[in-house]
């Protein structure tokens, strides 16, 4: 049983999309009256709040089709702001409860965060267990964590949210301690679950800071090589595994559901410049991510944090691409990474129509289709143009034939311009990264003509 709650005394902004189809509907309202709809303008507070809550509630539902469950039925309230002690107020509560029976759910599911004091009240009325939105997204990500790294992180979010939300008998529950300077009424069951937790707790973050201190290890192996970093970022079901694949033909699970991809996938590239760079898979964003798990996630957050370009993959076909691409960047900008080199790429435009397909292949940002795989090339050269680091450089050399290993490396790491054999030489025109030319120098005919690439 799925229950949102619209609150009509704090409505958001509508966003560009769904202002565009606000007015498109008002005209054409306006012209089966016979006005011109000039008057029309003003907003509609009434309209923008049914889609941002269409979006919402659809978004909620793929998440609880990502969870494994079957939605047996669906409650929708509108009301000012929220009851502090059930969220939707106690009559609701009671036609919940009726409506919940009859359907036979077993677990009311709630598309908002639910206080320590809101879930205990709501559970004490309820004939069946209530989840709210953070719960449901740590279960996911529970059932898709698949390294050990994952499953540590993921527990540990789970317990940060698990702590404030105990609930016990009080002293009914009351053990007493055994030895000296035990005696007494005892601690309760509560505080003794609340010790072990954090204990659990403690014993975690000292096994992700194990796991931190092993990924800096092998980041710095990996900075021995100048080999720049790449991250894709974006929301959740935005294509991100899909484009990793096609980029890379790593063969990395592909779904529809939500949070598919949990644990960071890492797969050296070739560019256009023949630069090699290291892309990175992430976990996707979601509207309302949990803190907890921004936290918890920080080991695995740490490739954004470190890739030099930041690819952010946006659903070109979705409604809500815009709110989709704010929260992406509020992610962002709690990882402190906003700075960063940015690229966006509208994914999945095999979905739109031909002219606004057209319209978007013709804009500056590249439009893909990783699916079909168009437009790959066009993000792999975006990529090579933000690069800063071991920028591409033109040089002249003048090899000796008889170093074949030389001219094999500059073959394969670099592009000829230019190639012609003098005697027992080859001299060439070559333009590759600055690192590896740098190797050569030795071969260099004139230093000075030695450029940067834009």
């Amino acid at each position: 049983m799925l229950v949102a709650v619209d609150f009509t005394g704090q409505r958001r902004p509508l966003t560009r999309t769904a202002a565009l189809a606000r007015n498109a509907a008002l005209a054409s309202a306006a012209l089966a009256e016979g006005h011109d709809g000039l008057e029309s303008s003003e907003p509609n507070p009434a309209g923008s709040a049914a889609v941002n809550l269409d979006a919402s509630l659809e978004e909620f539902r793929e998440l609880v089709i990502s969870a494994g469950a079957r939605i047996a039925g669906e409650v929708i309230q509108r009301r000012p702001k929220a009851d502090p002690a059930t969220l939707i107020g106690s009559g609701k509560v009671q036609e919940l409860a009726g409506i919940a029976s009859s359907a036979r759910a077993e677990v009311i599911l709630f598309d908002h965060d639910l206080t320590p004091t809101q879930l205990r009240n709501l559970d004490d009325a309820l004939p069946c267990r209530v989840v709210d939105r953070t719960q449901l997204i740590l279960d996911i990500f529970a059932s898709h964590a698949r390294t050990r790294e994952g499953q540590l992180q993921v527990e540990l979010a789970q317990l940060e949210y698990m702590l404030p939300r105990l609930t016990g008998r009080g002293s009914a529950m009351s053990q007493l301690g055994g030895g000296i300077g035990t005696r007494g009424p005892g601690e309760t069951q509560l505080e003794t679950d609340r010790r072990r937790i954090q204990r659990r707790l403690q014993h975690l973050r000292q096994e992700i800071e194990g796991v931190r201190r092993i990924r800096t290890q092998q980041r710095q192996r990996r900075e021995s090589v100048p080999v720049p970093a790449v991250a894709l970022v974006g929301y959740t079901n935005a294509g991100k595994s899909t484009l990793f694949n096609a980029m890379t033909d790593a063969g990395v699970l592909e779904s529809a559901r939500m949070f598919a991809t949990l644990d960071p996938k890492l797969k050296a590239i070739v560019l256009p410049s023949r630069r090699k760079v290291l892309l990175s898979d992430t976990v996707g964003f979601i509207r309302n991510l949990p803190h907890t798990l921004v936290t918890s996630f920080r080991a695995t957050l740490e490739e954004v944090q470190k890739a030099e370009v930041l690819v952010h993959v946006r659903d070109a076909a979705s409604p809500m691409q815009d709110e989709h691409k704010a929260e992406v960047e509020k992610v962002l900008g709690e990882l402190d990474v906003l700075s960063k080199p940015r690229i966006e790429v509208l994914n999945k435009i095999d979905l739109l129509p031909p002219a606004e397909r057209e319209a978007l292949e013709a804009a500056d940002a590249p439009a893909v289709s990783a699916r079909l795989g168009w437009g790959v090339d066009k993000v792999l050269a975006r990529i090579d143009c933000a690069l800063v680091a071991d920028p591409i450089v033109e040089q002249r050399f003048s090899i000796p034939q008889s170093q074949g290993s030389v001219l094999a490396a500059l073959g394969a790491g670099a592009l000829i311009r230019h190639r012609e054999f003098i005697g027992n030489t080859v001299s060439m025109t070559v333009a590759g990264p600055a690192s590896l030319l740098g190797r050569y120098r030795q071969y260099r005919i004139d230093s000075k003509s030695a450029h940067a690439q834009t």
